[in-house]
Formats: structure tokens, C-alpha cells, sequence
């Protein structure tokens, strides 16, 4: 009785409240006009937004919860230290390993969670996404040296059952026509192949600085050609190899000049296969032509719209808009590519 009574009262409790709490606002997009390079120049690149938390992309938190932090103080529930973004039909994924697992961003479905290992475990180092065939989100996680899967919907992610040993998986990317799945682990120095089965079909690379080899490489970036760019951190380069190893280019070099390359990390390309390079210690975005030729820089170390502390991850969409992991602004900046092919 005293247990019917509780929940009772909870129930209650939970009504009353309900009535007197306030609807969360959908929040108007951010009115900041930025582009790169500045005006006059004609913009090749443009400023849309940022955002920490849910609310900040309009997602309203649920009746329930706004109860329980009103009972027991707001938990709370935005970045801490974003690595890496993924997004899957509009469903924003952002690795964070200050937070110890993934956040997950549903705007349509107005919802918003933590993803960690499966029975309510930290996802301790999540560094690495990689977008699936079917919906589903890849993550490598490099204190656990293991790759899991975020379902569609799913509260957790599942390991994925690989046939080798990985010892500090980074950079992910995945093939939807063959299945396979690209690994950089990175104190390896070389980047594993599996296939569909979870068995491991080629290792590419060792540790070296001669073309085809690495130097502490970190992240990854497959084209819809199936080329794989990868940032060779310590060889200050990037490198472009084909699906089987074969190098198709490099470029970089260290520097602080236009182009050079100081720590890179996160890589991507737009539609007009631009590659766009983050250098954390640049606290930059650098964008290079298909022959690695310097066109643009985006950035440099502060707090404001369109600068960056640390940046690690970037992810470009269908669409070119562009996701980049401001880790140490604990925030992601949003900016997309306005400039046409030239």
C-alpha cells in the first residue's frame, strides 16, 4: 500500500507541476553574417550557427523530464568535449568523450540522448564516426580499442565483433556498397580493412614517411569516388589512396604558413571535392583544391562565431553544409559551402 501510495503521489505531484511549468521555445536560428573570405570578396563560405545543447537546436525537453529536474536539480546535458559529428538524415551524432558517450540530436523526432555501451557503461573515449548503410552510426572509441554501432532509435551501442586486434582506434569510414569498414589505429601507424563479416581483409600502411606510410595517422574521409583522404598527423601531411592502399596523391607539409600544417586532424569534402582540413593547433579550417593546392583558411583561436579552440572532427553533408567539432568551445560550429565549383 505505502508503494501504490508513493507512486500516487508522484503522479500527482507530476500533474500539478506540469500545469505551472513553462513550454520550451523553439529557438530562432542564430542572425550572425559571416563569410569567408570577407566581403567584398565574393563568399565562398558562410556562417549558419552553433549549438551546445539540445534546446539550442529547438528540441524541447519532455514533460517527465523537466519534472525531474525541477525535483532534483537540472541535469546537465549538453557538450563537453566534442571530438567528431555524424549526421543521418538530419539526426546530428556528436562523439564526445568529456561526456563519455554520444550525443544524439533528433530534431524532426524532437529527441535527444547520451548513447553509451550496452547495460548503462561510459563510452570512456569516442573519437571516430563514420555514417552506415541503413541509417546506423559507427563509432571507434580508443581507450576501449573497439568499434561499436548506433542503431537507429537504439538506447546503447552494440560492439561490433571484429576479427583483430585494434590498439588505438581513430578515424572511421565506411563503404555502403561492399560493406567494408576503414579503421585508422593510430599507434599501429596503418589502417585496417574489414569486411562485411567483421573479418579483416587488408592492413594499409606502416609506420614510416615514404608514400603509403604513417606517421600517427588520426582521421579519415572516404569520397562517394571511393578515394580515402586520411590526415598523417606526423608526417604533416595528407594523404589520398584508393580503396586497395595504392596512394593517388599527398600534400602538406610542417609550417605556419597558408597551407601548412601544424596538428591535423578531422577531414572532409564537399561536393565539389574541396578538401577541408582541421588543424587543431592552427584552430583552423583549411581548404585545399583536388590537387592540394591552398585556397582558403577559416578561423583562428577565440570564442566567437567562426573561431575555434582545439577543433578536431568535421563532417560535410549532401547538402554542403559543414560540421565542425569546436572541442574546447564545447560546441559545434555549422558553416556551409555557398561557392559553387569555381
Amino acid at each position: 500500500m505505502r508503494l501504490i501510495f508513493s507512486r500516487s503521489l508522484i503522479l500527482a505531484a507530476t500533474v500539478l507541476l506540469a500545469a505551472c511549468l513553462p513550454t520550451t521555445a523553439r529557438v530562432a536560428p542564430e542572425t550572425t553574417h559571416l563569410t569567408w573570405p570577407p566581403e567584398p570578396e565574393p563568399a565562398r563560405v558562410s556562417y549558419v550557427r552553433s549549438f551546445s545543447r539540445a534546446e539550442d537546436l529547438g528540441i524541447s525537453r519532455g514533460i517527465f523530464e523537466r519534472v525531474k529536474d525541477l525535483i532534483f536539480g537540472e541535469a546537465e546535458q549538453r557538450l563537453v568535449r566534442p571530438m567528431a559529428v555524424a549526421v543521418v538524415d538530419g539526426v546530428i551524432y556528436v562523439a564526445d568523450p568529456g561526456a563519455h558517450g554520444v550525443h544524439r540530436f533528433d530534431s524532426k523526432g524532437q529527441g535527444y540522448a547520451l548513447i553509451g555501451a550496452p547495460q548503462g557503461a561510459p563510452l570512456p573515449s569516442p573519437v571516430g564516426l563514420a555514417r552506415g548503410a541503413a541509417g546506423e552510426v559507427y563509432v571507434a572509441d580508443s581507450a576501449l580499442a573497439r568499434i561499436f554501432v548506433i542503431r537507429p532509435g537504439a538506447k546503447a551501442a552494440e560492439p561490433v565483433a571484429l576479427q583483430a586486434t585494434l590498439h588505438q582506434p581513430t578515424g572511421l569510414a565506411y563503404d555502403a556498397t561492399s560493406g567494408r569498414l576503414f579503421v585508422t589505429d593510430t599507434t599501429a601507424h596503418d589502417i585496417k580493412v574489414f569486411n562485411r563479416a567483421g573479418a579483416l581483409e587488408n592492413t594499409i600502411g606502416k609506420r614510416g614517411t615514404a608514400p603509403g606510410e604513417f606517421n600517427f595517422p588520426t582521421l579519415l574521409w572516404r569520397t562517394p569516388q571511393g578515394h580515402l583522404h586520411v590526415t598523417d598527423s606526423l608526417n604533416f601531411r595528407v594523404q589520398t589512396l584508393d580503396e586497395k592502399g595504392h596512394v593517388l596523391g599527398s600534400f602538406g607539409r610542417q609550417g605556419d604558413g597558408g597551407g601548412d600544417s601544424s596538428r591535423p586532424k578531422g577531414i572532409a569534402t564537399d561536393r565539389y571535392e574541396h578538401l577541408y582540413v582541421v588543424d587543431s593547433l592552427f584552430h583552423s579550417v583549411q581548404i585545399f583544391d583536388t590537387a592540394g593546392r591552398y585556397l582558403l583558411s577559416i578561423g583562428g583561436r577565440g570564442r566567437g562565431p567562426g573561431e575555434f579552440w582545439l577543433p578536431t572532427g568535421i563532417f560535410i553533408d549532401s547538402d554542403d553544409t559543414i560540421y565542425i567539432a569546436d572541442s574546447y568551445n564545447r560546441r559545434v560550429q555549422v558553416l556551409r559551402y555557398v561557392g559553387g565549383a569555381a
